[in-house]
């Protein structure tokens, strides 16, 4: 399979992760008897740094700048799908290192996540590690 292919299909998944991460992380089931933990975690108030906040601000906070890293992930993949093989292996470098990034967000999603995180970050990385190695050295056209 070619690199661009991968590449869109790992932008692709990158859309879907942060479209579920940020509708979906603050979202809870009764059953689970959180009720009581974020009401506290909502009404209390205190100030940091001259502004009034609470802990689900700061739960909220990270929550959506994932989600922000998620879209940009998105977009970095797309562009990296759209570029010739020489640039490609110019920025290998770059490949592994978006490729090393989602192993680890496969790793600690195994960790402390549950099935659609690490299904979606497994095969973010299968799809990134692939299109990294085919594009390691530009193809003779």
């Amino acid at each position: 399979m070619k690199a661009s292919t991968l590449y869109r299909i790992a932008a692709v998944l990158l859309v879907l992760f942060a479209l579920g991460h940020t509708l979906g992380y603050r979202e809870t089931d009764p059953a689970w008897g959180l009720d009581a933990t974020l009401a506290s975690m909502r009404s209390i108030h205190f100030e940091i740094q001259g502004v009034t906040r609470t802990y689900w601000d700061f739960f909220t906070a990270p929550g959506f700048t994932v989600g922000v890293f998620y879209l940009f992930s998105a977009v970095l993949a797309w562009q990296l799908g759209g570029l010739g093989a020489a640039t490609l292996a110019q920025l290998r470098t770059t490949a592994w290192a978006f490729a090393l990034t989602f192993a680890a967000v496969t790793v600690l999603s195994a960790l402390y996540l549950f099935a659609i995180p690490i299904v979606l970050s497994a095969a973010t990385t299968i799809c990134l590690a692939a299109a990294a190695w085919v594009s390691a050295a530009p193809r003779d056209a």
